[in-house]
């Protein structure tokens, strides 16, 4: 079995505080990747065992970080995705894993910018084009990524904060959201175009079906989390083959308001491999 999972921390020393070490310990995933660890790098607090961790913190201090903690040494490790405008700003890290199983498999860790509207101002206007400068150059890097570990032999799978409710389904209050950033047609599209049964499956979806949620987000604002007004922007998108071998997927939610590790859930998921 292989578990997989994906957290938006929302802080490592932080969500360290509220819990996320005894989470980590009892769920023990052979992968994590990490959003918003906002730490320097040699202020990481040792909250990921025996695991080999691959950060990129970024420039901006205080603010993204995106990591990998690999159970077995990685094989390669890439930084960034050769965007002069964003590899600086600690959103992008893969890695190639050689498993006992003998599975070959690709992993990445994606932090999405979150983005803006056409509809308030010229600040979120300007948001909202570079968030789409962002997605344009990524998908670039994914199809081309995706494609050089099909040649090596490797499944691949993709996974973070992607700041995108893909449908209805995945975000409660849909109808008074459909001018918010993460829920515009145009960033619909966007991530509806990155997949397809022959190149990336939504994994939680595909084993949870046509339900509402599970969500993975939800604003640490009013009665939100109480009544589960959630987002589902937290996802992972693997290769079909990979994809056909889930077991078990769905998201952590936290007992309750007083108990949350982060205004994010992991997204757990089970390999039969």
């Amino acid at each position: 079995m292989l578990r997989i999972a994906t957290f938006n921390v929302n802080g490592i020393r932080a969500a360290e505080r509220r819990g996320f070490p005894a989470w980590f310990a009892a769920r023990t995933p052979d992968v994590l990747a990490v959003q918003e660890m906002r730490c320097p790098e040699a202020e990481v607090p040792d909250v990921f065992c025996d695991h080999h961790l691959i950060y990129h913190p970024g420039t901006l201090a205080g603010r993204n970080g995106v990591a990998l903690a690999t159970r077995v040494e990685p094989h390669r490790v890439r930084i960034g995705f050769g965007s002069r405008e964003f590899d600086t700003e600690g959103r992008y890290v893969e890695a190639d894993l050689d498993l006992a199983s003998g599975l070959r498999v690709r992993v990445a860790s994606v932090y999405v910018p979150k983005g803006g509207t056409p509809y308030e101002d010229a600040a979120s206007l300007a948001k909202m084009e570079r968030k789409f400068r962002f997605l344009r150059s990524f998908a670039r890097h994914l199809t081309a990524s995706r494609r050089e570990a099909a040649r090596e032999g490797r499944e691949f799978v993709m996974m973070g904060d992607w700041n995108i409710a893909p449908d209805r389904l995945d975000i409660r209050n849909w109808r008074s959201n459909q001018k918010s950033e993460g829920f515009l047609p145009e960033e619909r599209e966007w991530i509806g175009a990155i997949q397809s049964p022959r190149t990336l499956v939504d994994v939680v979806r595909r084993h949870t079906g046509e339900c509402e949620g599970p969500y993975s987000w939800w604003s640490w604002r009013g009665k939100a989390f109480d009544n589960d007004a959630g987002w589902r922007i937290d996802y992972q998108l693997a290769t079909p083959a990979l994809a056909r071998t889930v077991v078990a997927a769905g998201t952590d939610r936290d007992a309750s308001y007083d108990t949350r590790i982060s205004d994010h859930a992991p997204v757990v998921v089970d390999y039969d491999v």
